[in-house]
């Protein structure tokens, strides 16, 4: 039967050329790869796939296992290839300050730090002027926190169901994922309020999120109202005057949930919400690890589609292409706050990071990368909008610039999750025909597609014909 299914549906979509050459891989066998990874790695760090790829190079959007085959990385590492893989600019500057200085301590002054925290934060507004440079996404959140209960002098956070911050002990109070949840104590003074996602919620209508593919539900909204985003600031509001002091630390929220699926919220949402916040002595942290650096398009920053200005912003990333560094740009008061005792991390800001920081920001700028997300990732919605209108099992397509989710469901009316056998075998037909996508979403039911932003409306054809012929091969089996 499984014989008769591949050969009915094959694929036309040509994988557009690549002139780049991998080198040849002459490391271990799969085999003894696989002996190592039972032995004496961490068995929590768990592989994609029945039989899990073994990468060798990456070149821009592009990734080559072992034995030569390509792929087209539409998950950019989770969504930390920013600017392409070994993009030439960024590789000769890291082989230029590898060969200068590698690593001093914050307790001297070197060039690159003070050349790095100009440019950076030369792109955020008043009074988003300082940073603080550290190693990743987690120890970014973690820092905030810690800095949001230093100046309020108040310890309760507020955060969406769905979202994730991190897996560090602080931070993982922040997560609201079951999947990232051990059994031990977390998240004291963490409180979760409901996430105001319009597809999957108990409202939501056709005009509510930032997005050219809105949900299919119906919405009966007058002009310049929204009964949505109404219903969920009545729940935030519920939130505030049951589960936390009357003066709180501080509200954290991605402005579009990554691992939870490219959830977006209602217009206007984060904008009362952060009111609110500020009225109770709070602070609000805007989560960019994933939308920052010109990811969404029509803005470099994903507050910035809010038209709100937080307190606190966590880089990560995106921010070094792949190098581990990360950052928390705040306030001059905010900052201070934190001077009052000693704290220092020893990599954080160091002579690599920081060149290898300043050049992905040139790189952005350079390449056009910013719009290349917005244009890309528009016609990526649209024509995904298209599969949706054909499957019943996709249920919502969803996003802004080259962050997007296809959530999939067992039909559009319950929206229940597909199941998730039926989706790992979609994904893993994608990843058969060389696309890589990833997965997210409470029930691991949403693909997540996050590419490095120098893709072309030509990957994405490849792409969506793909992803096509992957669901027409599910209808099949399931007939």
């Amino acid at each position: 039967r499984q014989q008769k299914w591949k050969s009915s549906v094959s694929t036309q979509a040509k994988m557009p050329p690549c002139d780049f050459v991998p080198e040849k891989y002459k490391s271990y066998s799969y085999e003894r790869m696989q002996k190592i990874r039972e032995q004496n790695i961490s068995p929590s760090l768990r592989m994609y796939y029945k039989k899990p790829l073994l990468l060798h190079q990456g070149h821009m959007q592009w990734l080559f296992d072992y034995k030569g085959q390509r792929y087209l990385d539409l998950f950019a590492g989770i969504v930390t290839v920013s600017v392409g893989h070994c993009h030439p600019k960024v590789t000769m500057a890291t082989q230029k300050q590898l060969a200068r200085l590698w690593h001093t301590t914050n307790i001297y002054m070197h060039s690159s730090i003070h050349e790095y925290a100009e440019k950076l934060t030369s792109l955020f507004p008043d009074p988003l002027k300082v940073v603080y440079l550290t190693n990743s996404g987690s120890e970014a959140n973690d820092l905030a926190m810690f800095m949001a209960r230093l100046y309020t002098r108040n310890f309760d956070f507020i955060c969406f169901r769905g979202a994730y911050h991190g897996g560090s002990p602080y931070a993982l109070g922040l997560t609201s994922i079951g999947l990232y949840k051990h059994g031990v104590a977390n998240g004291f003074g963490c409180s979760t309020t409901m996430l105001p996602d319009v597809f999957r919620g108990p409202w939501g209508g056709n005009h509510c999120r930032d997005s050219p593919v809105q949900t299919i539900r119906k919405c009966s909204c007058l002009e310049g109202v929204c009964h949505a985003k109404d219903q969920y600031i009545e729940q935030f509001k519920d939130t505030l005057n049951t589960s936390v002091p009357k003066t709180i630390a501080g509200f954290i929220a991605e402005p579009i949930q990554g691992v939870n699926g490219a959830v977006q919220y209602p217009r206007s949402f984060l904008k009362e919400a952060y009111q609110l916040v500020r009225e109770r002595g709070g602070v609000c942290i805007s989560d960019e690890v994933q939308t920052g650096f010109g990811r969404t398009g029509s803005h470099f920053w994903g507050f910035q589609t809010h038209d709100v200005v937080p307190d606190i912003v966590t880089l990560a990333k995106g921010i070094g292409n792949g190098f581990p560094m990360a950052a928390v740009v705040t306030t001059k008061e905010i900052a201070s706050s934190l001077a009052q005792n000693l704290h220092i991390n020893t990599f954080g800001g160091s002579p690599l990071a920081c060149v290898v920081g300043a050049a992905v920001l040139d790189a952005i700028e350079e390449d056009g990368l910013q719009k290349n997300s917005e244009d890309v990732g528009t016609y990526m919605l649209l024509e995904l909008a298209k599969l949706r209108n054909k499957f019943e099992i996709v249920g919502d397509v969803r996003g802004k610039g080259l962050m997007i989710g296809i959530e999939m469901v067992t039909d559009k009316d319950s929206r229940h999750p597909l199941p998730a056998e039926e989706v790992s075998q979609i994904w893993e037909d994608c990843k058969d025909m060389g696309i890589l996508i990833g997965r997210g979403g409470l029930y691991s039911q949403t693909f997540r597609i996050k590419p490095p932003m120098c893709i072309t409306k030509k990957d994405v054809d490849f792409a969506v014909e793909v992803f096509h012929t992957a669901l027409q091969r599910h209808m099949e089996r399931a007939a």
